[in-house]
């Protein structure tokens, strides 16, 4: 194969479509807009779901349940996963957990849960700490700052 012998793969390369072009285009005179209307006019059209003033889909359907906007997810940590993966006096935020593969997502920030036993003196900066969890962080002499 040669430089003068390469060629885009086919129909990969197709000609814009100039419209009102008369003859040929097949898109002449109208612009394959039809005839005036609310869709031929500059800015015309509806917006998305209007079904032409029947009742919208989105309307007709049942809601049910409820939607919290504001809920936040945190990822959650215990402290057996802290006490079996990391070292005496390191430092335990979301960032150093998902680079040592213990999470795999932050979403809106870590919470520390309290289940297992900690023997090792730890740093934790978290969005969320439970009770359990900070009280045996300062018993075996680590600190816990919420972020």
């Amino acid at each position: 194969m040669k430089l003068d012998e390469l060629r885009p793969a086919p129909g990969s390369k197709t000609t814009r479509k100039r419209v009102g072009r008369g003859i040929g285009s097949g898109l002449g005179k109208t612009a394959g807009k039809g005839h005036k209307g609310q869709n031929a006019r500059s800015g015309g059209g509806v917006r998305p779901g209007f079904e032409g003033g029947q009742m919208p889909l989105f309307r007709r359907i049942p809601k049910r349940g409820f939607n919290n906007r504001n809920s936040k997810v945190y990822t959650e940590v215990t402290l057996a996963m802290l006490e079996e993966k990391l070292e005496k006096g390191s430092e335990v935020t979301a960032e150093s957990l998902l680079e040592l593969g213990i999470i795999k997502k932050i979403n809106d920030g870590i919470v520390i849960l309290g289940n297992g036993e900690l023997t090792k003196k730890l740093n934790v900066k978290a969005a969320r700490v439970t009770k359990t969890a900070e009280e045996k962080i300062k018993a075996a002499g680590g600190k816990v700052e919420v972020i």
